[in-house]
């Protein structure tokens, strides 16, 4: 689990020693401590490689609670965090990000910025780094451009979130020298994206072995496709075929295969997983970010898995999301058998002598033993302490610290096949190839495949597959689904002191925050807000 095939741990303590920017990033421009100039570094080859590996480890704040992945998912139909008694209410924000009443004041709104455009200033100024290395001949153009090429793809992935969350935002590239940057127009955003991968995409390898957790060919491929699925949202221009083409690319170059066992994307060591296009290699030790355990378990779970530290107990799933899934579907694993890995926890729980393990405020209907129910009595403000089926997706393994050693894929081989279905059926509805590419990864989920293939079916799948790989609040907006209803955001749903329930299509983007606002005037909100 290491970026570079060298001491990712040695390339890090490099980058934190000299290296720091600002996350509060209307000012993209990278802060440099003031004994570091042009003249003292970088000074060798390796520091110019453990400033890209800097680059890339921005993105393990992708793991963590309260930025872009967290807003994404508990705005969805397959995530919410409920509020039990007097824990999770949070001033309301994550009852609110539910209810889609999405507030410019609200943390989880900065966070979600300050990631995006943080993961940004950084790669900036990383590309400002090898151009300096270029120039005082510390490294040659081929070493500068292949790891520009890889840079510049790190960027364009948090545009790409940054397009898909918030719309019309600055663009901001290492050659600018303007810290209160205009909006730009989402189509525009979207043609530099475009534009990002298409200049880099043949400098960059395409030996999938030698680049894993890097940007090769074939994650920039997946990107591009993720970019085409979605353009007529972001742009009011379909452009399903080069979707289509996009993810050709990767599934005929043979690189990546169907694991057979469905968790093994998602287990301890998953950094063997031939299904893995691009994933974040966490580590409890060396690359620490990647915590659901802590923010979905409850606080005695901590003795059912002997965790290093007590858990938050907040993140769960809707019922309805748990209950998509057939009993048969083997992603969703058994109620109260912790021996069968599922996508979820549900049921009672035990420990790993066997005992049950006992909930120490015992409030809630079920007693003293500790029962994850799928059903969740009310959203707030007294939500069971139990209820509400877990995340279980990764592995959640004995004596686990805080962050976990397991490897978070942000594009994989399945997503790839599904989005290839999914743009066959839009270009041709009912298409044959593309209930086949379904039918492909039901099958190996232990379900018997569908007869035909519709948008109804085709969105369900996804999130029984993809569920909790941050792409959910995605899918939905692309199929139309996101103002719909589900549990405790409905039409009935009424509004109280923390806030409304909103169904307006505005929702679809989040508000910019109220400080990157105070801090670049030149920053347009978005309308709704």
């Amino acid at each position: 689990m290491k970026f570079f095939n060298s001491n990712r741990s040695f390339a890090l303590a490099i980058m934190f020693s000299l290296i720091a920017f600002s996350p509060a990033c209307t000012d993209l421009e990278e802060e440099v401590f003031t004994q570091l100039t042009p003249a003292t570094f970088p000074t060798n080859q390796e520091e110019v490689t453990a400033a890209v590996a800097f680059a890339y480890s921005q993105l393990y704040g992708w793991g963590n609670h309260g930025g872009f992945n967290s807003l994404s998912e508990v705005s969805s139909d397959e995530i919410m965090i409920p509020q039990r008694g007097s824990d999770w209410f949070d001033g309301g924000i994550w009852l609110r990000a539910h209810r889609h009443d999405f507030r410019p004041q609200d943390g989880p709104t900065d966070g979600a910025w300050n990631f995006v455009f943080g993961g940004i200033a950084q790669a900036n100024a990383t590309l400002s780094i090898l151009d300096n290395a270029l120039s005082e001949g510390i490294v040659d153009a081929e070493t500068v451009t292949s790891f520009a090429a890889e840079v510049r793809m790190i960027r364009a992935l948090y545009y790409f979130w940054a397009i898909d969350g918030f719309g019309n935002v600055p663009i901001v590239t290492q050659d600018t020298e303007d810290s209160t940057p205009d909006t730009a127009p989402r189509s525009e955003v979207f043609n530099f994206i475009e534009s990002e991968i298409q200049a880099v995409q043949g400098d960059l390898s395409r030996d999938v072995a030698g680049t894993y957790a890097r940007f090769n060919y074939y994650v920039a491929q997946s990107l591009l496709a993720k970019l085409y699925m979605n353009a007529e949202v972001y742009t009011g221009t379909a452009r399903w075929q080069d979707a289509l083409n996009a993810t050709n690319e990767v599934i005929d170059s043979d690189s990546y295969t169907l694991e057979g066992d469905y968790f093994a994307n998602f287990n301890r060591s998953n950094d063997s997983s031939g299904e893995i296009i691009f994933g974040l290699p966490f580590d409890e030790n060396t690359g620490q970010g990647f915590n659901i355990s802590q923010m979905t378990l409850h606080y005695s779970s901590q003795e059912t898995f002997q965790l290093q530290a007590q858990p938050w107990n907040g993140y769960c799933t809707l019922q309805e999301f748990y209950d998509s899934y057939e009993d048969d579907d083997m992603r969703k694993g058994e109620f109260g058998n912790q021996e069968v890995r599922g996508n979820f926890h549900a049921g009672p729980q035990f420990n790993p002598n066997g005992e049950p393990t006992l909930d120490s405020s015992a409030d809630d209907p079920g007693g003293e033993e500790l029962v994850f129910t799928p059903e969740i009595n009310e959203h707030f403000p007294n939500a069971f302490r139990q209820a509400g089926a877990r995340v279980g997706k990764y592995e959640f393994y004995e004596g686990g610290m805080p962050d976990l050693s397991v490897d978070y894929p942000v594009f994989r081989y399945s997503d790839i096949l599904m989005l290839k279905a999914e743009a066959m059926h839009r270009l041709s509805p009912g298409s044959s190839e593309a209930l086949d590419l379904v039918n492909e990864i039901r099958s190996r989920a232990g379900v018997d495949g569908f007869s035909e293939i519709n948008e109804e079916n085709l969105l369900a799948e996804r999130g029984r597959e993809l569920f909790y790989e941050g792409w959910r609040r995605n899918d939905l907006i692309r199929f139309g689904r996101f103002n719909g209803e589900w549990a405790f955001k409905t039409m009935d749903t009424p509004d109280s002191d923390i806030g409304t329930v909103r169904f307006d299509e505005e929702v679809q983007l989040f508000p910019i925050p109220t400080n990157q606002l105070n801090a670049n005037p030149d920053l347009r909100q978005n309308p709704g807000y």
